[in-house]
């Protein structure tokens, strides 16, 4: 792999990525606000930036993984941001869940510079990225696409081209408007068990088995039972992205009424237990609510990689 990849903002889900990355063979520079994010991927053989800036000289790629639009912003077009660094004919690749306007002023900038820009928001969960098996969502130029899809299937285990630049940040906010809306009613669904008299494990199981399933029962579900929440996804994330579903509706015309009460739930949810709280957290404002827990044993604290 001689392509020289930067990689931007090591979270949960941007460290596995990177690891993905190093794993196959990619040469990687990485760079993130905290240097201790970066000390596993140090110790296999990544490089340390000291700026985006930094880590753009000399790669070809840069990626970003970021936890709001104003951080991508920054980090691609401010002070030591990463076109200061890149140079024509480089791509930048952001696979954060993006404001798709924002998105578009910043690749607009890009362009003028010579540097390519494709959206590559990542869904499935950070277990999934973990093991290289994240599902990629890609928008921008085809040919851009085809020219970089070795490191998206490197990073990921579907991956899927959806058109133009901005066409993945729709996508992706769909998906995880889904997600939250599923989550509120898998937490429904487990109290009605639990308050019924049902064995939550059995209720688990039976509803993993039935027409009422749904792939964050198979997940969340199981953190909720086991009382962690822990899915290294927080509440401001789950708001972040509710209000960009919330947007995007006005914008296109649709009435988002499931949405729009899912929203109002995660507030709800993000004053009691704060911004840094676990989204699947919004289940708990339920069980504090009839004074009922949902634990039931033999479920995991973490999801582990698939």
């Amino acid at each position: 792999m001689e392509t020289r990849i930067g990689f931007i903002g090591l979270g949960s889900l941007g460290a596995h990525l990177a690891a993905s990355l190093l794993r196959a063979g990619y040469p990687v520079t990485v760079n993130d606000l905290e240097r201790g994010a970066a000390a596993e991927l140090l110790s296999a053989g990544a490089a340390w930036a000291d700026s985006p800036a930094e880590a753009a000289r000399g790669s070809k790629v840069v990626i970003t993984c970021l936890p709001s639009p104003e951080a991508v912003t920054a980090v691609v077009a401010g002070a030591e941001g990463i076109l200061e660094g890149l140079a024509p004919g480089g791509t930048w690749i952001d696979t954060s869940t993006n404001d798709l306007h924002e998105l578009k002023r910043l690749a607009n900038l890009a362009a003028a510079q010579g540097v390519a820009c494709l959206e590559s928001p990542v869904t499935g969960g950070v277990h999934r990225a973990a093991a290289g098996e994240i599902t990629v969502i890609v928008g921008g130029d085809e040919a851009a696409f085809e020219q970089h899809r070795q490191i998206f299937e490197t990073i990921g285990g579907k991956v899927f081209y959806v058109g133009e630049l901005g066409q993945a940040s729709v996508i992706k906010v769909i998906t995880n408007m889904l997600a939250f809306i599923h989550l509120v009613a898998d937490g429904e669904a487990l109290m009605l068990a639990r308050r019924g008299g049902l064995d939550l494990k059995t209720a688990w199981e039976v509803i993993r088995a039935s027409s009422g399933n749904s792939f964050v029962h198979e997940t969340e579900g199981q953190l909720i039972l086991n009382g962690s929440y822990n899915i290294n996804f927080t509440m401001d994330l789950a708001r972040k992205d509710l209000y960009f579903a919330h947007q995007m509706g006005r914008e296109f015309g649709v009435p988002l009424e499931l949405g729009g009460l899912t929203e109002q739930i995660f507030a709800r949810a993000r004053a009691l237990y704060g911004g840094g709280a676990q989204s699947p957290m919004v289940v708990k404002m339920l069980e504090d609510a009839v004074g009922t827990d949902l634990r039931a044993p033999g479920f995991p604290a973490e999801l582990e990689p698939e």
